[in-house]
C-alpha cells in the first residue's frame, strides 16, 4: 500500500455545469488527485466563490490557462471548454505526453470540414485532430483504451446513438428512415445567462429549436454511417423542456422484417449491450423516465414495435450531465488507464 498513487489531473474549464459535475465525481474517484483547476474568465478566483456548496471540500483557486504549467503538473486533463477554444491547447498537452479528454465538440469529427461547416471555426491542428477517438465506449471501448486524445460524445448524439446503435450495426431497420426526437433539460445550455433559458421563458412550455440545423445532427450522423458502413442521414429536432437535468430521445425507425416484435428486439437489444455496464434494457412494456437516470451514469433503453407501421421505437434516458457529459468523460478515462469502467461513477440516483 506505501507505493499508492494517485494520478494528478486538470480541469481547463471548471467553472461550467460539465466541469462542477466534473469535480464532483472526480473528488470521489479512488485513483485520481484533483492538481488544477483553470479558466480564463475566472482565474483569480477561488472555486468555492463559484460553487458555494463545495466551498468546504474543494478550496482550489481558479488558475490561468497555461499549457506548459498544466502539463508540468497534469498526467491527465479534462477541456470542458466552449468549443473552438479545446483546439488550440489540446495539441500542446498531447505533444507534453498528457491523456487528454475534450467535452466540447472540437475533437468528435473525423474529417474537419464537416466540424467547420456546422461549427464556422477555422482548424490548424489537423495533425492532432486524426488521433482522436470518439468517446463512446459502448460502441469504441477498444480505441479508447489506447487512445490519447478523446473527443467526448454531445449529450443528445449519447442518448440517440446508443438506441440506434444495434438497430444500424445489424441491418434491422432502413437508415433513411430514422427520426429522432429529443428533450433535454436546460442545464444542457450551460451556465451563462440566456434569455431562453431564464425561468420566465422556459418554464410551462415546451419548444423545439435548432430544427434541422442542430450541431449535433452531423455527428450523430458520422458515427450512424460508422455503424451502416455507408453514408446515413437523420432527421434530428431537439427540444428544451423545462426541467433541469436529463435528455429523452425517442427514436422511430422503419423495420426490414415488419415481423420482428417487441420481445425480439428486447432479446437483440440485451445481447448487445451484455458487456455495458451503463447500459439497462428495459423489461417489455416499461418505458424509461428521466428521473431515473438522474445523477447516476446509466441510460435506460425502452422498445416498442408497431406492427400497424412497421416502425420500432427506441426511447432512451440519461442524465445529460453525467452519462451525457462528465461521466462519460470519467468513464472514457478509466477505459485509458486500464481501472474498471465503472470505478468512481454513480451507479444509483436519489428518486423521486
Amino acid at each position: 500500500m506505501g507505493n499508492f498513487r494517485r494520478v494528478p489531473v486538470g480541469i481547463v474549464g471548471a467553472s461550467g455545469y460539465g466541469g462542477v459535475q466534473l469535480v464532483r465525481l472526480l473528488m470521489e474517484h479512488p485513483e485520481v488527485e484533483i492538481v488544477y483547476l483553470g479558466g480564463d474568465t475566472s482565474a483569480g478566483k477561488s472555486f468555492g466563490d463559484l460553487y458555494p456548496h463545495l466551498a468546504h471540500v474543494v478550496n482550489f483557486p481558479i488558475e490561468p490557462v497555461e499549457p506548459e504549467v498544466i502539463a508540468h503538473r497534469c498526467e491527465v486533463v479534462f477541456l470542458s471548454l466552449p468549443n473552438g477554444l479545446a483546439c488550440q491547447i489540446a495539441p500542446q498537452l498531447c505533444a507534453k505526453g498528457c491523456k487528454v479528454l475534450d467535452l466540447s465538440a472540437d475533437y468528435r469529427f473525423r474529417d474537419l470540414t464537416t466540424y467547420t461547416r456546422w461549427y464556422g471555426i477555422d482548424r490548424s491542428d489537423g495533425f492532432t485532430a486524426v488521433k482522436a477517438v470518439y468517446g463512446l465506449p459502448e460502441l469504441y471501448r477498444d480505441r479508447i483504451a489506447e487512445a490519447q486524445l478523446v473527443g467526448c460524445p454531445g449529450c443528445y448524439p449519447t442518448a440517440s446513438l446508443l438506441a440506434l446503435s444495434p438497430l444500424l450495426k445489424q441491418g434491422l431497420v432502413i437508415p433513411a428512415s430514422a427520426i429522432i426526437d429529443a428533450k433535454s433539460g436546460t442545464s444542457g445550455g450551460g451556465r451563462q445567462g440566456k434569455v431562453n433559458l431564464l425561468l420566465a421563458e422556459a418554464d410551462n412550455s415546451l419548444a423545439a429549436y435548432g430544427v434541422v440545423t442542430h450541431r449535433h445532427t452531423p455527428e450523430i450522423e458520422q458515427i450512424c454511417t460508422d455503424l451502416a458502413g455507408h453514408e446515413v442521414t437523420v432527421q434530428f429536432t431537439p427540444h428544451l423542456i423545462p426541467m433541469v437535468r436529463g435528455i429523452l430521445s425517442t427514436v422511430y425507425a422503419t423495420l426490414r422484417d415488419p415481423g420482428l416484435v417487441r420481445d425480439d428486439l428486447i432479446t437483440i437489444y440485451t445481447a448487445f449491450y451484455r458487456n455495458d455496464p451503463w447500459v439497462r434494457v428495459c423489461e417489455s412494456g416499461i418505458y424509461p423516465q428521466t428521473k431515473w437516470a438522474c445523477g447516476t451514469n446509466l441510460c435506460y433503453i425502452g422498445l416498442e414495435v408497431d406492427p400497424r407501421t412497421g416502425r420500432v421505437i427506441v426511447m432512451s434516458a440519461i442524465d445529460n450531465l453525467i452519462k451525457g457529459q462528465a461521466g462519460q468523460a470519467v468513464q472514457c478515462l478509466n477505459l485509458m488507464m486500464g481501472w474498471d469502467e465503472t470505478l468512481g461513477l454513480p451507479k444509483l440516483g436519489f428518486y423521486p
